[in-house]
């Protein structure tokens, strides 16, 4: 019975292989003017319950804003919420077609040290690609065997 179990997963994992980023995708990325301020950036995720902008200058993609980008560049720099969000975000953003399959998604993720990358269609933005699209469900004895795990708190 476990061996039906690890051939199931296998298959998923397999079938999750071949998934273009498409597939996988959130789409309909949200967006912000690079001259918007950091506090309306904010209340954008906020209201559209995402983790990370788009930050756009002119007619062109210049960059992405995350919620940890707030919290790191800016109320750890003492950043007022009336500044743009412009020069907080990463420029120079790495972008991935739609048709690209998960694994280039997941390498351009590693090589870059990112954790969301634009998907990208004839030069239009169609969401965002996030580890978290990319996770592979884990078998059940697996997620089980993790639960032993001590967790450490930060003092």
């Amino acid at each position: 019975m476990t061996r039906a179990k690890d051939t199931s997963a296998t298959k998923e994992v397999a079938r999750f292989m071949c998934a273009r980023v498409r597939d996988v995708m959130t789409p309909g990325a949200i967006g912000v003017k690079y001259s918007q301020s950091i506090a309306e950036a904010a209340r954008t995720m906020r209201d559209w319950g995402v983790g990370a902008v788009l930050v756009v200058r002119g007619d062109a993609l210049y960059g992405l804003v995350t919620d940890r980008d707030l919290v790191v560049r800016a109320v750890a720099e003492s950043r007022r919420p009336d500044e743009p969000v412009g020069p907080l975000s990463s420029a120079n953003v790495i972008g991935v077609a739609a048709d690209a399959d998960v694994s280039m998604a997941a390498r351009l993720m590693r090589d870059h040290a990112v954790r969301r990358l634009p998907v990208l269609e004839d030069g239009q933005v169609l969401g965002i690609v996030s580890q978290g699209d990319l996770a592979v469900p884990a078998p059940p004895a697996a997620e089980l065997a993790g639960l032993g795990r001590a967790i450490t708190v930060a003092a």
